[in-house]
């Protein structure tokens, strides 16, 4: 596990919602008391996109003072979230870590594996650095991002103190009314989809892609902790290997 020194860091915040989101905003100014902080974000929302990086078309990179951040510089760039970090980071200098959020709606489960939250994170980790995707649940659909924006910078001072091990980051999901806080696991929260097809006026098809979410409710779990009130925090290391088929496969692991 790499620490990093007590010395005032510098953080770059970066969303998939855009940089005009509040939560970005809610995000940044709090973490902006305890580091030095530099916003870039999407031009436009960027909601699923996953992990997808840009590399058939040039990119813009705006530094953008009508959103809002005071002195905290923001630039917003028209592309993926993972395209913000590896924008930010090469143009801005490296950051000391890379914190993505707060995101609207959560991010749990098998949804890591689309959100462009998440994804913002993961770039971190590519380059080497210490990462956190916050996410919140809204209350009736609005959100008062205050309370989770404090207790991630009080996390990534945390973080930013002792480090995290290579390939890992954090993974925060805040409820709407926040009893304490829970180290997790990750549930079997997702979505099955559904195929929705309809016509349009002219009698052409088109298609919606839609789902019901089917939720695992445990207590250790990132979607039980965010149920009973607790902001869920959870490790994930970025390993896809199956380590313990690997024997498996070797042995019936045809010839060439």
């Amino acid at each position: 596990m790499t620490s990093v020194s007590s010395a005032r860091k510098r953080v770059l915040v970066a969303n998939d919602d855009g940089i005009f989101s509040p939560g970005i905003k809610a995000l940044a100014l709090a973490i902006a008391e305890i580091a030095d902080v530099v916003v870039v974000a999407p031009d436009v929302e960027q909601s699923g996109v996953g992990h997808g990086i840009t590399f058939r078309r040039p990119l813009r990179f705006k530094h953008t003072a009508a959103a809002g951040f005071g002195e905290i510089p923001a630039y917003r760039v028209d592309g993926t979230p993972a395209d913000c970090v590896v924008l930010g980071s090469n143009l801005l200098g490296r950051p000391d870590m890379v914190v993505s959020g707060i995101n609207l709606g959560a991010n749990m489960g098998d949804d890591l594996t689309h959100s462009g939250t998440v994804a913002a994170a993961i770039e971190g980790l590519a380059l080497g650095l210490p990462a956190i995707a916050l996410s919140q649940i809204s209350h009736n659909g609005e959100y008062d991002f205050g309370p989770g924006a404090a207790y991630a910078a009080k996390l990534v001072a945390q973080v930013l103190k002792h480090g995290l091990p290579p390939r890992t980051l954090l993974n925060v999901n805040v409820p709407p009314v926040i009893q304490g806080a829970r180290v997790t696991r990750l549930s079997n929260h997702r979505y099955e989809d559904t195929l929705i097809t309809r016509q349009d006026p002219e009698g052409r098809e088109y298609h919606w892609v839609s789902g019901k979410p089917r939720a695992e409710y445990a207590d250790d779990s990132d979607f039980g902790a965010v149920e009973d009130g607790y902001i869920s925090v959870t490790p994930v290391r970025l390993d896809l290997t199956a380590r313990d088929l690997m024997q498996q496969v070797e042995e019936y692991l045809p010839e060439v």
